[in-house]
């Protein structure tokens, strides 16, 4: 019987619903600007790159392969990694332009 008397009272402790609506939604504005937009905008540059590439680009694998295009077909890139020896690489397996990496001493 005396957990009657413990019980909270209707409206004394009750949130507001107003609140709880702006707190989910600032939620998920922060999750999408701090997560989502900077994921399609990274995105969007490697499909960009992976349209812009060209024969003669030095180009990393996803795999770490450093190579040289040598053809680019729709699907695949076919790049020559050293003297005479050349691998066809999926166009979704590359990550990166040499160009703008910086060579190690």
């Amino acid at each position: 019987m005396n957990y009657i008397l413990m019980a909270p009272q209707g409206g004394e402790n009750q949130a507001n619903p107003t609140s709880f609506i702006v707190m989910v939604v600032l939620m998920i504005a922060v999750f999408y600007f701090f997560m989502i937009r900077p994921q399609l905008r990274r995105q969007k540059e490697l499909t960009k790159f992976r349209e812009s590439l060209a024969k003669g680009d030095k180009i990393v694998t996803t795999g770490g392969i450093y190579g040289k295009v040598l053809e680019i077909k729709e699907t695949y890139i076919l790049m020559e990694v050293d003297d005479n020896v050349k691998i066809r690489v999926d166009k979704a397996a590359v990550i990166k332009d040499m160009s703008d990496v910086q060579p190690r001493k």
